[in-house]
């Protein structure tokens, strides 16, 4: 009997376990707070360790239940995913907050090989919505929404 029975989701939870110890050794430096009065490093923190939990869930039920194994490596959804988050840095500033967001989500939605263009177009609705109402209203982050190239600011 083979102890590891879904390679790919073990490969996929050692991962999630990687990059959750990195992200919260990178905190280390930053003031933690409190959970009233927050300080920069609490939320990564806390972010880290739900990337941590979700990777040993995956870990484990790779475990325990039969898989694939990998085929290899997406390499056209990995650079349009890539490309999306790249472009997003570069546009935030320039296209404002929400056209940069809703662009970079669409395009990411095209990494998916059951891409539908209205399932895309819904989801980048949502996904622009929701940050729009966590950053924006929930948050109170000094987000412009539209940039000086769209006649913002």
């Amino acid at each position: 009997m083979h102890i590891i029975r879904n390679p790919r989701d073990v490969l996929s939870g050692l991962l999630f376990l990687v990059l959750a110890a990195l992200f919260a050794w990178q905190t280390q430096e930053l003031p933690m707070g409190t959970t009233v009065r927050m300080g920069p490093g609490f939320f990564p923190l806390l972010l880290a360790g739900l990337l941590g939990l979700l990777g040993l869930i995956v870990l484990v039920n790779g475990l325990r239940f039969p898989g694939e194994m990998p085929s290899g490596i997406a390499w056209w959804a990995l650079g349009v995913i890539v490309f999306s988050v790249v472009f997003f840095g570069f546009a935030v500033r320039p296209l404002g907050f929400l056209p940069a967001l809703a662009i970079s989500v669409f395009v990411s939605a095209l990494a998916s090989r059951k891409f539908h263009l209205v399932t895309a177009t819904a989801i980048t609705a949502a996904m622009t919505l929701f940050a729009w109402a966590v950053f924006i209203k929930g948050l109170g982050l000094p987000l412009p929404l539209l940039g000086p190239w769209l006649g913002g600011y």
